[in-house]
């Protein structure tokens, strides 16, 4: 009976040991640092996925904000499917801008004589040719290619509008002061233009981005008298404000 008491009295104390000793077998060990070492790389990579995502957004916006940019310049409205061949639209009067790089350009079209049917088809694609250039982005060879219209054909009707291009030409890879001289050139000899009227504004661009502020803010009051409660003068007053206070 002694034997069986201390037999029991063993069992009853290994018994709860056992039951320890067998949880420990059966615990998951702790993470190695080489495992530590993966999950970090793996959040590192889902980190990295996410930031390109983000930078391919930002790329796109990007590159929408520089089609936008470039849209200002080349407005292809309802009737570029005429390629603007006629009919000037009746604008205000512009005042040309007081600037004294303006370039003297050839006489307007009403003094010219006539061109000939052989030479009207020549300029229209000679202008055709130098509008393809702009709207593909190629400056160098739209700018070119104006100069050489105007030069060709000062009697087409189509000189006005290529200045004003020529001028968008230049102005777009920041060379203003050519840019200034074609708009100028454009509000001094037709001031009846269709493009008149946004000439101004381009002017205005190319006198502030020249930093001559004094003519840029007489350049922006002159077109808000001449086109009173029209979107343009809106732009105007838009841009004075930009004008850097005190500057001359």
């Amino acid at each position: 009976m002694v034997m069986a008491a201390s037999a029991a009295m063993i069992v009853a104390v290994a018994g709860p040991s056992a039951a320890r000793a067998q949880e420990v077998t059966t615990a998951p060990p702790p993470p190695s640092n080489s495992t530590m070492l993966v999950n970090e790389i793996q959040s590192l990579q889902a980190q990295m996925r996410q930031m390109q995502g983000e930078i391919e957004e930002l790329q796109h916006q990007l590159q929408q904000l520089q089609q936008s940019g470039k849209d200002q310049y080349i407005d292809l409205d309802s009737r570029i499917g005429k390629l603007e061949h006629g009919q000037p639209a009746a604008a205000a009067s512009a005042p040309a801008a007081s600037n004294p790089s303006a370039v003297a350009g050839p006489a307007p079209a009403a003094t010219a004589a006539p061109m000939s049917a052989a030479d009207q088809a020549a300029a229209q694609t000679a202008y055709d040719a130098a509008f393809k250039a702009l709207r593909d982005s190629n400056y160098v060879d739209s700018a070119r290619g104006f100069r050489t219209f105007i030069d060709k054909y000062p009697q087409s009707p189509l000189v006005s509008n290529a200045y004003y291009w020529l001028g968008s030409s230049y102005q777009v890879t920041q060379n203003y002061k050519p840019a200034l001289a074609a708009f100028s050139t454009l509000l001094r000899q037709y001031p009846d233009s269709s493009k008149a009227a946004e000439a101004q504004l381009r002017v205005a661009d190319c006198q502030i981005a020249l930093r001559q502020y004094s003519a840029a803010r007489h350049t922006l009051q002159a077109a808000i008298a001449a086109h009173p409660g029209s979107q343009l003068a809106k732009q105007a007053r838009d841009k004075l404000q930009d004008i850097p206070a005190g500057k001359q």
